[in-house]
């Protein structure tokens, strides 16, 4: 009898089944996420940090809510301008109109096209178009507005929204971010104008509306490394977030963050940035300031 006959069989291990690696790669992953959540909590101390309450900011404050506030973009504006913020995802006009910010690069709230939550609601023809009533809390909205229109040869008075109960009365409203989308999924009268749509058609060209901005001045690389770190987090969990976020229906999310939002800030990205600021010029609102961006 031979050495090799005398030692113990090895017992190969049976290979798992498809399911079987399903599963522990789901655990893997959730206990990743949970890592990766743990490491964000309490990250952004001492900086102040705000952010906009609708859903297609969602992903880009991942692991980080409980440090963030969530104020609406025209107040997160007037408190960047008080130094009472050192960083806030704010409509994209803030650092065109105010030469005193960074922006975050490579981060944006952006579309290609459709983007569903930005819209002119409108019940008359536009050639009778006097008035439009805007949801003031977007500038960057109200000025794509009347960029586009001004394009059209049209110039209406613009006036403040008096309430967002009020805007099914109206014959012209500008309405943007989760009102908007309630607006739109509501029984309404109105013919739909989608402004992302009417950017794209005009200039093939994305359009950003809102990006990270910073105050200059401070040193802010943990910053900078922890909100790019969240949009990574909120982009690879983003199955997770349309599942489990409440606003509106689950078939909605899919397609809304799944589709018509993006979030990078590249160079198309920047070439519509570009277009936005030479037709804010060629038909009078600035001046505007080129953006430094802030790798």
């Amino acid at each position: 009898m031979s050495d090799s006959d005398n030692l113990p069989k090895l017992r190969l291990h049976s290979p798992d089944s498809p399911g079987e690696l399903a599963r522990r790669f789901a655990r893997e992953k959730r206990t990743l996420d949970s890592r990766r959540e743990i490491e964000l909590e309490q990250s952004l101390k001492p900086f102040r940090v705000g952010s906009v309450p609708y859903l297609n900011a969602v992903p880009l404050t991942r692991g980080l809510e409980d440090q963030i506030q969530f104020l609406p973009p025209s107040k997160l504006a007037e408190l960047l301008r008080r130094d009472e913020l050192d960083a806030a995802l704010v409509s994209v006009t803030e650092v065109l109109f105010h030469d005193r910010y960074d922006v975050l690069d490579g981060i944006a709230v952006a579309s290609l096209s459709e983007v569903k939550s930005v819209f002119l609601a409108s019940r008359r023809p536009f050639a009778e178009m006097t008035e439009v009533f805007c949801d003031t809390a977007s500038l960057t909205s109200v000025h794509l507005l009347q960029v586009l229109l001004a394009e059209r040869g049209l110039r209406p008075r613009i006036t403040p929204l008096p309430s967002h109960a009020a805007a099914p009365q109206l014959d012209f409203v500008l309405l943007i971010g989760d009102p908007a989308i309630d607006f739109l999924r509501a029984p309404h009268e109105h013919e739909i104008w989608d402004l992302g749509a009417a950017w794209f058609e005009l200039t093939k060209l994305p359009f950003v509306y809102a990006v990270w901005a910073l105050r200059r001045g401070i040193e802010n690389q943990t910053l900078r490394r922890q909100l790019r770190e969240a949009k990574d987090f909120g982009l690879d969990t983003l199955d997770h977030l349309i599942a489990n976020r409440t606003e509106f229906d689950l078939e909605f999310r899919k397609d809304y963050l799944g589709w018509h939002i993006h979030y990078h800030l590249g160079a198309d990205e920047k070439r519509g940035l570009g277009k936005f600021m030479e037709l804010l010029h060629k038909h009078g609102f600035g001046p505007v300031h080129e953006p430094r961006f802030a790798s």
